[in-house]
């Protein structure tokens, strides 16, 4: 089922979300809406708050664009994108790599809105499956700025939050205008 995007300003957004405790019927049925919601948005991530739900829990599929990663290693190995794709994780852990690089990111909850946000070009993330198992991907690309951004989600922050000081400052107003326009007072 497609679920309705939560739109700038609303406060589930700027939520530490709760732990994900238990994989049940609800929490697959969750799972496989966001999947349907994210594929009908034309995302390439999606984060449980962003359909109002407080969990740990995010999904990425960037497979159409299998030349977006230099490298990808899955517990160590080297491996295929389409190996893991979509990407479902719950209660994430997520450590940088020194150099980072500027790149343009949009979001499914700030629709028109896209900007170029500085991120570390590497990144190891420790991924809870939903089986138990926990996969430990080290990237860069696309995969690294997805999984930072959904993160980052699950953390109550905004790729608008990692813009530049005269960048926030620039886009305040439209922002602004953008939670008024959903019915929140920006």
């Amino acid at each position: 089922m497609i679920r309705p995007i939560v739109q700038y300003g609303n406060p589930v957004l700027r939520k530490q979300c709760q732990t994900v405790s238990k994989v049940d019927d609800e929490l697959l049925q969750l799972v496989d809406d966001m999947l349907e919601t994210m594929v009908d948005a034309h995302g390439v991530g999606l984060a449980a708050p962003q359909i109002g739900v407080d969990l740990r829990l995010a999904v990425v599929d960037v497979s159409h664009d299998p030349e977006c990663v230099s490298y990808l290693k899955v517990n160590g190995q080297h491996a295929e994108l389409e190996s893991i794709m979509p990407l479902i994780f719950i209660n994430p852990e997520i450590e940088f790599g020194p150099d980072k690089e500027f790149g343009m990111e949009g979001c499914l909850s700030i629709l028109g809105l896209r900007a170029e946000v500085k991120r570390p070009i590497d990144v190891k993330a420790t991924l809870p499956q939903l089986d138990g198992s926990v996969l430990v991907i080290e990237t860069d690309g696309l995969l690294a700025r997805a999984l930072q951004h959904e993160i980052d989600h699950l953390n109550g922050v905004l790729f608008t939050d990692r813009l530049p000081a005269a960048s926030k400052v620039a886009m305040r107003n439209r922002l602004k205008r953008i939670a008024n326009e959903n019915g929140y007072n920006g």
